[in-house]
């Protein structure tokens, strides 16, 4: 998609006018960046959008669980086999445009290595999970799918607490190919080698905590 587009600028006559266009607003955006990192507090979800400022509202339930279950049964894993770290909701990642705080993000030990007890500002993850919500759907599938994909992160998964689905996408190149939606079965990552879960794991409290049981087993 970037190299159509880049494409199509170097055939406009326009494309002088059209650098300096772009140059102009990306100026400004990133001096509103300046300010969203002056002015961000603790206390609140905040992500940086293409310009916008945007805090996100408190959370359903279901939202709660969800992420809890995936994040409990990801973070066992990868503390019982040291392979690197697991970060919760209000960890920002910071991409070369964009300012996210996904649901649960996962970075391998390389990346790993960079985090340190001051770190605010985290690097580009391996592994993000979003858990959709009626007011951020439409930037878990749109800005931040192509986001992502564009700018390396390996795995994307979504999960939908309502319909109790999860979609898990795999990097190919700089995009994620289409997937199937999965509502039972076995999860297992690439990016985290031997993490496989059961579906219904991240949304039925006695198989997570039978999962969470043998991932501390070592099993």
């Amino acid at each position: 998609m970037s190299d159509a587009i880049l494409e199509s600028m170097l055939q406009s006559p326009m494309l002088p006018e059209l650098i300096e266009q772009a140059q102009r607003a990306f100026a400004r955006e990133q001096k509103l960046r300046r300010k969203f990192y002056a002015d961000i507090t603790p206390e609140h979800k905040w992500e940086f959008i293409q310009g916008e400022v945007i805090m996100h509202s408190p959370a359903q339930n279901r939202h709660l669980l969800a992420t809890q279950h995936f994040f409990s049964l990801l973070d066992a894993f990868v503390r019982v086999k040291q392979a690197g770290a697991v970060r919760v909701e209000k960890a920002m990642t910071c991409f070369p445009r964009n300012d996210y705080e996904p649901d649960v993000i996962f970075f391998g030990p390389a990346k790993a290595a960079m985090i340190d007890p001051d770190t605010l500002k985290f690097p580009i993850p391996d592994l993000i999970v979003e858990v959709l919500s009626p007011s951020t759907e439409k930037r878990d599938r749109g800005v931040k799918f192509q986001d992502y994909a564009q700018h390396g992160v390996a795995e994307y998964w979504i999960i939908d607490p309502v319909a109790e689905t999860v979609e898990l996408y795999r990097l190919s190149g700089d995009e994620y190919p289409p997937v199937e939606v999965q509502a039972d079965g076995l999860l297992s990552s690439d990016v985290v080698p031997g993490f496989s879960i059961p579906v219904r794991a991240i949304f039925d409290e006695e198989v997570n905590s039978q999962v969470m049981r043998q991932i501390w087993a070592g099993q």
